[in-house]
């Protein structure tokens, strides 16, 4: 059964939505009433796809949209609004929503739209597009599936969160990787905690790939980390 995440403020469209989606689609539909409680939602479990609504209290679609793709690049986004302004358009997908539906919808429309996502993601997966579970680092190669980091003969065991880590690291390589992204991707909660925590794994990190000059995980100040590969 496919997880789908609906954040909607109408109480009643919301739940509309909710019982025809897990009746006529057979979803597993879980229902926030604003983008706050829709960000704490994703950061504690995993979906298949998610509907935002765009004019929200407390936190707008785009904004929360704009937060999870932060999270998760690949996750497919519908934007539901009752604007029809060809600027709102261009921004969702310019943010990287997937697809637009414009109120007041047919809900048949709805799920015709969520089937043509969902196919297209699993298209996607079936051709080995997601995210890569190897990489090289210098003299250093990385396994995330095994957690182990390989020089020759030498291994190195990493623990699931330092794995983690250096996965996010290593796919936004020579970019930053902020602080709020990497602890609600793998803690799912950016308390102070939390980040004192990730502070000891990324030091952990740096040991183990110290041999090698031409790599390094720097501090962006303010901001987040960067590993570096020259």
């Amino acid at each position: 059964m496919k997880k789908i995440l609906l954040v909607e403020d109408d109480p009643n469209l919301g739940l509309l939505l909710q019982d025809y989606l897990a009746l006529k689609g057979k979803f597993d539909v879980v229902l926030c009433k604003d983008g706050d409680e829709g960000l704490r939602a994703f950061t504690k479990q995993n979906y298949d796809l998610l509907i935002l609504d765009v004019m929200m209290p407390k936190k707008d679609g785009f904004t929360l949209g704009r937060e999870i793709r932060k999270i998760n690049p690949k996750v497919p986004i519908i934007f539901a609004t009752a604007k029809a302004m060809i600027e709102d358009k261009t921004e969702a997908f310019n943010l990287g929503g997937d697809d637009y539906i414009t109120k007041p919808f047919r809900i048949e429309e709805l799920l015709l739209r969520i089937n043509a996502l969902l196919k297209r993601s699993e298209s996607v997966d079936k051709k080995g597009n997601e995210s890569p579970s190897h990489f090289k680092l210098g003299i250093y190669s990385f396994d995330y599936t095994s957690q182990l980091i390989t020089r020759g003969d030498a291994i190195q065991k990493l623990s699931t969160k330092e794995a983690e880590l250096l996965r996010l690291l290593c796919i936004k390589k020579n970019e930053v990787l902020t602080r709020e992204e990497a602890l609600l991707n793998i803690w799912h909660d950016d308390n102070y905690f939390n980040g004192r925590s990730m502070d000891v794994f990324l030091s952990k990190i740096r040991k183990y790939l110290k041999d090698d000059p031409t790599v390094e995980i720097i501090n962006v100040h303010g901001r987040g980390y960067k590993l570096l590969i020259n």
